[in-house]
């Protein structure tokens, strides 16, 4: 009951038919266009997520790295006390 392949190539002769070749393959062009422009952006964004990521736990280790050594000397002073 579904569309047959023969129902689909009617659809598709009148389609060339209405707009021809040359407009259906420019259509097709910005389209891919559009879709790599749109992957390429997606791409950038989460590659400048995944930074700032980084950059933010690179960060917290220096933060904990420069805690642990203040810390480290305190314990000096107490323990000779």
């Amino acid at each position: 009951m579904g569309i047959s392949i023969w129902q689909l190539l009617i659809v598709l002769l009148i389609v060339v038919l209405l707009f021809g070749s040359k407009k259906l393959r420019s259509l097709g062009g910005d389209l891919g266009s559009a879709v790599r422009g749109f992957k390429k952006e997606v791409n950038d964004s989460e590659a400048k997520e995944q930074k700032a990521k980084r950059i933010e736990e690179q960060d917290a280790d220096f933060d904990n790295q420069t805690q642990s050594k203040e810390a480290a000397p305190n314990d000096d002073k107490k323990q000779s006390d």
